[in-house]
């Protein structure tokens, strides 16, 4: 038995509509209500909902044609048998797709997706870096298949079932969003031919709105093009397989009515290079992380008055502290003892002071926060990133210890999620673990503030009319001026100071 599925109600005084896309093809099961197809008229989109349970037998309107009120889309057969035949007359392409789809299902057995997993707050899409199977490896539960690559984060991919790897359908280096297939396990113990997924393999290799030659555009998209002016290319479309609709084009238009005009290329263009040292030059496309990074450092330098205030801390009293008490702090917290803990406490300690230095600026707000969220700069083999030791200012020595130990093995292994690197007041930055003397850190936006450590070094001090020598280490504290004033960033920069120089003000909270 077959239930025909026809054009709905468009609305008053809409006759016909455009089939903009299938969700589905011939032989795809579909539920009740199960969103079949989209129609395209010149005011609205209207889904079409599948009516009854079953299997879509054929396409009668394909995508492109204009159909009028209550004409004829499709045919389903009803329950979980095998699609009709699609008709002699019926569209080409949906038989080139039920000839595609024959191996997968020649493989049988049972299929699992592999999708993407869950990205983090506001990560809506990925690149696929490293495929660790191949198509007809075997694989277990939980062993990692592939890993991607946000503009924060790399997240591993594991296995949600055992089984043979039967198809690729995002290749290393396709941009998938955050709801994609990314391959199929078959349970069956046999992969599928790779010439099946070569076809889906090729679509998903390339992004929506790339202007695609073998896509064909809503025909109401096209006239929106010509009479704005612009082309495909410019265009994010949103359809399947990246297919331009009408929609697309009114936000390209509207975007590039209230879009700023374009920044000044972070880099000048590159030099001519001689042949023969050009054949001696590797070149390799920057990871999303570090494009993110070289996009929010500049971001920072465009966007903040900033500034940098310099002084410098006799790290005597610290390192001795440290050291008497480094054994017994270890056995008992089972962490050591190291200078992030005093830095931590003695910034922590100076933000109450100076709040501004702890502040945002949103529009035309100053938002102070009552508690510090403090960012520790880590670098890592892929590039920098700030996990955040959240209430860092009622947590204790050992606390801080641990939470910074985590967070720094977390980041090292690429396993930090974004929530552990959103929401920070305050920034340190310790450039003294690769060797620096002095530094201007940069800003993290939206932060007013960052403290840069340096390298400890011995000189030559004068104390009490005698020449000592003493281990000194270079504080610089870059700030936004339009938000913390010089005496502010001086006041807050000498706190922390007399701090590391004298432990014993954190404890009386002088």
């Amino acid at each position: 038995m077959t239930t025909e599925v026809r054009v709905p109600t468009l609305g008053e005084s809409v006759t016909e509509a455009t089939v903009a896309t299938w969700f589905k093809k011939p032989g795809d099961s579909v539920a009740v209500d199960e969103m079949l197809c989209e129609l395209e008229t010149d005011k609205v989109t209207v889904e079409v909902p599948s009516p009854v349970a079953g299997t879509l037998a054929d396409i009668v309107a394909a995508e492109g044609e204009t159909v009028g009120v209550d004409a004829l889309l499709a045919n389903i057969a009803e329950g979980a048998g095998a699609a009709a035949a699609p008709s002699g007359d019926g569209p080409k392409e949906h038989h080139e797709e039920q000839r595609d789809a024959a191996p997968k299902a020649a493989a049988g057995g049972e299929t699992v997706d592999v999708m993407v997993p869950t990205l983090g707050e506001s990560v809506t899409e990925a690149t696929v870096s490293t495929w660790f199977k191949a198509v007809g490896d075997s694989v277990a539960q939980d062993e990692m298949l592939c890993e991607l690559e946000t503009d924060k984060v790399s997240v591993e991919v594991p296995a949600p079932a055992a089984g043979v790897l039967a198809e690729i359908t995002a290749p290393e280096g396709t941009t998938v969003d955050a709801s994609a297939k990314l391959a199929v396990i078959s349970s069956s113990g046999a992969a599928a031919a790779p010439a099946a997924a070569a076809p889906e393999a090729a679509s998903a290799a390339v992004p929506a709105g790339t202007g695609r030659s073998d896509v064909e555009n809503a025909p109401s998209a096209q006239k929106a093009m010509a009479e704005a002016g612009i082309s495909a290319d410019q265009v994010t479309g949103t359809g399947r397989d990246g297919r331009v609709m009408k929609e697309d084009v009114a936000k390209a238009v509207a975007a590039a009515a209230t879009a700023p005009a374009p920044a000044a290329p972070v880099a000048a263009p590159r030099a001519p290079v001689a042949a023969d040292d050009a054949a001696r030059e590797e070149r390799v496309k920057m990871t999303r992380l570090r494009q993110t990074i070289a996009k929010r450092l500049k971001d920072s330098q465009n966007t903040a008055a900033m500034l940098t205030t310099y002084n410098e801390v006799d790290m005597t009293e610290v390192m001795a502290l440290r050291n008497e008490y480094k054994d017994l702090f270890l056995k008992k917290h089972g962490v050591k003892l190291g200078f992030m803990s005093f830095f931590t406490k003695a910034c922590c300690h100076a933000l109450k002071e100076v709040p501004e230095v702890n502040a945002e600026i949103d529009g035309t707000d100053i938002v102070y926060k009552n508690f510090v969220h403090m960012g520790i700069a880590a670098g890592t083999p892929t590039g920098l990133v700030v996990p955040v030791i959240r209430d860092a200012d009622a947590m204790s020595f050992h606390a801080i210890e641990q939470a910074i130990a985590e967070k720094g093995a977390r980041a090292r292994d690429g396993k930090l999620s974004m929530a552990e690197m959103q929401g920070g007041t305050f920034t340190i930055s310790n450039g003294g673990v690769y060797g620096s003397l002095m530094s201007s850190p940069i800003l993290n936006p939206p932060q007013s503030g960052i403290l840069g450590m340096h390298k400890i070094q011995d000189r030559p001090m004068a104390i009490g009319g005698q020449v000592v020598i003493r281990p000194m280490m270079y504080l610089a504290l870059s700030y936004d001026h339009r938000i913390v004033d010089g005496k502010g960033a001086v006041t807050f920069l000498v706190r922390v100071k007399e701090a590391l120089e004298d432990p014993r003000r954190l404890l009386m909270d002088l």
